[in-house]
């Protein structure tokens, strides 16, 4: 899948424009702080996060739960809006960033570790929406996982653009049917209660702050930390934050809370198992809202699928030498495939294996790249050892409080073990891997025209 030039943008053979998978998107490319914020307001918008809104508030009750919501959030914004910066500033996708602090070969390792696991994502989405219609409508499950993978490849096979479409139709129609929910719910006399809720049956009460902060932080750390691949379209790190915090908190939060407000005011069909789904509520007040139901389940879901499905095809893409689109096919088919085998259901495991390996990763990329900002100062090397390290001690320390002291926050030990671990080998080794290099050798930055062969402007931020 060759490309060309018409008008000085690049094309693909088959018409559609150039996912830059193997270079910076040029300044010429970059889209506006709506058009990024799009792509990431509509991702968290998703009737998921309402479960998972739920289920915190149903363990934790309406205040505690708000307060865990809240603080999850604010680890999202930080940790997605810090690695949102260096994206908007180079305009390199995660494997492009990933080699700065990992080498060249280091890269493939982290880059290919997370493209794999958002794949993952991708068949629990895919599953979820032929298992929602199949338990809302009495649909069959494996034919509507079906048809919605096929949907959700060819709209990831279009690229940003489409994303950026499904976003824009995804946040508000999540608002509206919420809305819906919530009005429902109020003329039952439900919300009028709600913050009094102290949660739900006494086997609830093992969901601690720190487990429920862990929820919020894994349902988007995968993506989250590949945020590039989507942030790296706007013209400036600063608009890069700016669109990340659509995401985190807004978008998040909202999404979140509707789950918790249909829990708190006891609108929820099963609040143990589903959290705040409220899809029931809808199906079960006539036609109209089923139909409209089923049309936002494919689309509500299609947006989570089709963001993550473009991270591990973009991934990919650089590991490989391909092209994002054609990566979209093989990975699609793949994620498809382990859907329709049902190993979407083994989905607690999924966010454990999230929450303890994944944070460690974009720590590194923090302190190297944000607070120390060694990666400006040093030549592309090969392959360096300290980030694996603090990687790995990180995920360490994560799994030590998952196993160990599970009232705290996985995700949130992570970042915090992983960061220290890279800062301290840094206070070691850090300025002698500097002091060392061969004399005359030249430090190419990660902005220098040198590695960006012209196609980044002068950062605005």
């Amino acid at each position: 899948m060759s490309t060309s030039t018409r008008d000085g943008v690049a094309v693909e053979h088959h018409g559609l424009e150039s996912e830059f998978e193997h270079e910076p998107v040029p300044a010429s490319r970059r889209r506006s702080l709506g058009s990024v914020s799009a792509v990431w307001f509509g991702f968290p918008m998703i009737i998921t996060n309402a479960i998972f809104g739920g289920t915190i508030v149903y363990g934790l009750g309406f205040w505690r739960g708000t307060a865990a919501i809240l603080a999850g959030n604010a680890v999202l914004f930080a940790y997605v809006g810090a690695l949102s910066f260096v994206a908007g500033r180079t305009g390199k996708n995660f494997a492009l960033t990933a080699a700065e602090t990992f080498g060249r070969k280091g890269a493939p390792v982290a880059a290919g570790f997370l493209s794999t696991v958002v794949i993952g994502w991708f068949a629990f989405q895919t599953g979820l929406t032929g298992a929602t219609l199949n338990s809302s409508l009495g649909w069959n499950e494996p034919l509507m996982i079906a048809v919605a993978g096929v949907l959700y490849i060819a709209i990831t096979f279009i690229g940003i653009r489409a994303l950026t479409v499904i976003g824009l139709v995804a946040a508000p129609l999540f608002v509206v049917l919420a809305v819906v929910a919530l009005v429902f719910a109020a003329r039952d006399g439900g919300l009028s209660g709600i913050t009094s809720y102290q949660g739900g049956a006494p086997d609830a009460g093992v969901l601690s702050v720190g487990a429920a902060i862990t929820i919020v932080v894994a349902g988007f750390a995968d993506s989250g930390t590949m945020t590039a691949d989507f942030t790296r379209w706007s013209r400036s790190g600063r608009e890069a934050v700016l669109a990340t915090f659509t995401a985190f908190p807004v978008a998040n939060v909202v999404s979140l809370m509707v789950g918790g407000l249909i829990v708190a005011a006891g609108a929820a069909a099963a609040p143990a198992a589903n959290g705040g789904d409220f899809l029931p509520i809808l199906t079960s007040h006539g036609w109209v809202l089923s139909a409209l139901a089923v049309v936002f389940v494919f689309i509500n879901l299609g947006s989570v699928c089709t963001h993550c499905l473009y991270n591990g095809a973009v991934g990919w893409s650089q590991l490989t030498g391909g092209r994002m689109r054609v990566l979209t096919l093989v990975l699609g088919g793949v994620g498809l495939v382990a859907a329709l085998a049902g190993v979407w259901s083994h989905f607690a495991a999924w966010l454990n294996l999230l929450g303890i390996f994944v944070p460690p990763i974009g720590a590194v990329l923090i302190l190297d790249q944000v607070v120390l900002r060694r990666s400006a100062r040093r030549p592309l090397t090969s392959f360096r050892v300290r980030p694996f390290v603090a990687w790995a001690v990180g995920a360490v320390g994560a799994a030590l409080v998952h196993y160990r002291a599970p009232h705290l926050s996985e995700a949130v030990a992570g970042i915090v073990v992983g960061a220290l671990a890279y800062l301290l080998l840094d206070l070691v080794t850090g300025r002698r891997e500097l002091s060392q290099e061969p004399a005359g050798t030249p430090v190419v930055s990660p902005r220098s025209p040198e590695q960006t062969a012209g196609t980044t402007a002068k950062d605005p931020s």
